[in-house]
């Protein structure tokens, strides 16, 4: 429809770059354009840590996976959910931030998603490629170590940043009409819409270039959604100082 549109619809995770940096200014380009992703109430509650240590890298690289891209990628970005930044604000003004409520968690965790989504979306628009590394948080204290993260702040995911080495194919998503809705919630979900999307997904991935497998989305789905991931986390949000009342 328009070039947005475009690139939006030609999103694929990129996990093998060529061997070409990414200059400072590009990137601080980067994050400049995407920093005027809406915030709520304005708060800008992220913060951007680009790893170029080579040993943390490493170290990132092997909690989260192994993912050896996240130690051979030009640019690895950790994206932070930062209230610390607030109560410096709060302290200015001698008026104390009231800490731990749920509400900041998810304000500073959505003003993070929405910026590094702004990321990538520049970065692919200058012919670049990324993906996002959720796998930090399988041992996000470690992260914070690393990083010397403070209280008040924690690591929602990374991000591998380059010129792409490869062109996978985009992967289907469901259906717009399993997603949008008019006025309410449905009564119950297309279970032959979801069978459908289950043998396109399949077809995708027995004929894409690399990990063959022979899965549906709903049986993912279950697989995933039916035992607690990362349980470890709620404990490490509290000690974080989130989402305590």
């Amino acid at each position: 429809m328009n070039p947005t549109f475009d690139l939006l619809k030609s999103h694929r995770s990129i996990r093998k770059f060529i061997d070409r940096e990414v200059d400072d200014q590009m990137l601080t380009a980067i994050i400049a354009a995407a920093q005027c992703a809406a915030t709520s109430h304005f708060v800008q509650a992220y913060t951007v840590i680009r790893v170029r240590d080579t040993a943390k890298r490493q170290a990132i690289s092997e909690l989260a996976g192994p993912q050896v891209w996240v130690a051979r990628a030009p640019v690895f970005l950790v994206f932070c959910a930062d209230l610390n930044r607030l109560d410096s604000a709060c302290g200015m003004h001698g008026n104390p931030m009231d800490k731990g409520s749920a509400e900041q968690f998810v304000t500073a965790t959505v003003d993070t998603a929405l910026l590094a989504q702004n990321v990538l979306l520049a970065a692919e628009s200058l012919g670049m490629g990324g993906v996002y590394i959720g796998g930090i948080r399988n041992d996000p204290q470690t992260v914070c170590d690393l990083l010397r993260i403070p209280d008040q702040v924690y690591p929602v995911f990374g991000m591998c940043l380059g010129w792409p080495a490869h062109d996978p194919p985009t992967k289907p998503r469901l259906p717009v009409e399993a997603v949008l809705f008019t006025d309410r919630y449905p009564r119950h979900h297309d279970t032959d819409m979801l069978a459908a999307y289950d043998r396109t997904l399949n077809h995708y991935f027995l004929n894409r270039d690399t990990n063959l497998k022979d899965e549906t989305w709903t049986g993912q789905m279950a697989d995933f959604m039916g035992k607690v991931f990362r349980p470890h986390m709620k404990g490490f949000l509290e000690r974080r100082g989130f989402f305590l009342k």
